[in-house]
């Protein structure tokens, strides 16, 4: 793993010319200051000439325009170059964001276009909501993890600098998306896992497993992606990304994306059925390793059935408007699950479970084997039998 760092460590995301497109434009922060009620009529805010025909969309929207009442938001740049500078933009009655007096809102720059159109509402300003929600979120964490709580949310910080700094700028570079993805993920897993569970043959065996699991969802997705011919280039963000970086290997980078989101799911997967076979010791240390991993393995058929259903329903859930539209098509099954859009999240969740299902029984028999190697020892002192043995340190073997 520092191998790898060490080779493809970036010198940071290559430079290039904003497209305006997306993500990728000049924002600033405003504020609106002003919203009166006018005319759609006269502000002019209808795009197409209203015929009275209702039989389209567009028309039934444009004589809807045209009848109904707009507002006229008044909004001054907070930051910038511009800072104070106020435009004007017209809300339209059937917009999904309208916008209120003392709103903050997101505003894009496009210093090409004329004066009066550089600036235009792009999106509301959620920091402060979304900052309360992660202190909340940071807060609980704490509460009930205590010092535990602590390490996982250093180790999370670390995970996000790993992938910002690393991962992503290495990517943009033109390194293969997938050996990137690897050694991202092994540095990810090894600094979370021990940061948080401690330097332990326990983490150890987790590690171990989790590492082989990540191998098979490496091998399975590589097969299965090209094997399906996908692409990875299916809307407007990896159209942008394949247009700017034209050297990105967009299918490699699909498959850095199964690894990585697979990554957090195993890690609970291999820790638990790791601490279950520990404690199995603890509780009869005199179980051999084949009696372990019988009980081991009982406890992660448990765990396998709620982990797949909680990931496929992670997926289905990301992608519902997507299903829904297919839907509102009435496509067939078929239909829908040959398309290029909703493959590749078959294959994701599919690939990714499969990886899942796999790593209990390797990690359980890991950690039978591991644990069991620890015999138990002559019977302690009276005094020193008072004091309950710490859970994942084993036990002293027989001289």
């Amino acid at each position: 793993m520092l191998v790898g760092l060490a080779v493809l460590w970036p010198g940071g995301a290559p430079a290039h010319e904003r497209t305006g497109v997306g993500f990728d434009r000049q924002t600033q922060d405003a504020t609106v200051t002003k919203v009166v009620e006018v005319s759609c009529k006269e502000a002019g805010a209808s795009g197409v000439p209203p015929t009275g025909d209702t039989s389209t969309a567009e028309g039934s929207s444009a004589v809807q325009e045209e009848k109904g009442t707009c507002k006229r938001a008044t909004i001054r740049v907070d930051s910038g170059d511009d800072k104070g500078r106020t435009f004007t933009e017209i809300v339209q009655p059937d917009q999904s964001r309208q916008l209120h007096e003392g709103q903050e809102v997101v505003v894009a720059y496009e210093p090409s276009a004329p004066k009066d159109l550089q600036y235009s509402v792009t999106d509301i300003n959620r920091r402060l909501p979304l900052a309360l929600l992660a202190g909340i979120f940071a807060l609980a964490v704490v509460v009930v993890g205590r010092m535990r709580g602590v390490m996982a949310l250093v180790a999370l910080a670390i995970s996000f600098m790993v992938l910002n700094f690393f991962i992503l700028p290495a990517i943009l570079q033109g390194s293969n998306p997938l050996i990137v993805a690897v050694v991202g993920a092994s540095a990810i897993m090894l600094i979370a896992l021990y940061l948080c569970h401690g330097l332990s043959a326990r983490t150890s065996v987790a590690v171990l497993g989790t590492l082989i699991s990540l191998l098979l969802i490496g091998i399975l997705g590589s097969v299965f992606i090209d094997w399906a011919a996908l692409t990875g280039n299916t809307d407007d963000n990896t159209g942008l990304i394949h247009g700017l970086y034209p050297t990105i290997d967009m299918s490699g980078l699909l498959l850095a994306g199964v690894i990585i989101g697979s990554l957090g799911v195993l890690d609970d997967v291999t820790v638990t059925q790791t601490s279950a076979v520990w404690e199995l010791h603890e509780a009869n240390p005199s179980m051999g390793w084949r009696g372990l991993y019988r009980a081991g393995i009982r406890i992660g058929r448990d765990h396998i059935a709620s982990v797949v259903n909680t990931l496929v329903l992670a997926y289905a859930g990301a992608a519902l408007p997507l299903l829904l539209l297919f839907s509102i098509a009435q496509s067939s099954v078929g239909t829908v699950a040959n398309s290029e859009l909703v493959a590749e999240e078959i294959v994701r969740t599919l690939v990714g479970s499969i990886g899942l299902v796999a790593s209990v029984p390797v990690t359980t028999a890991l950690a039978a084997l591991v644990v069991s190697a620890d015999r138990p020892g002559t019977e302690p002192a009276p005094e020193a039998s008072a004091v309950p043995a710490r859970g994942g340190r084993g036990r002293r073997r027989k001289r």
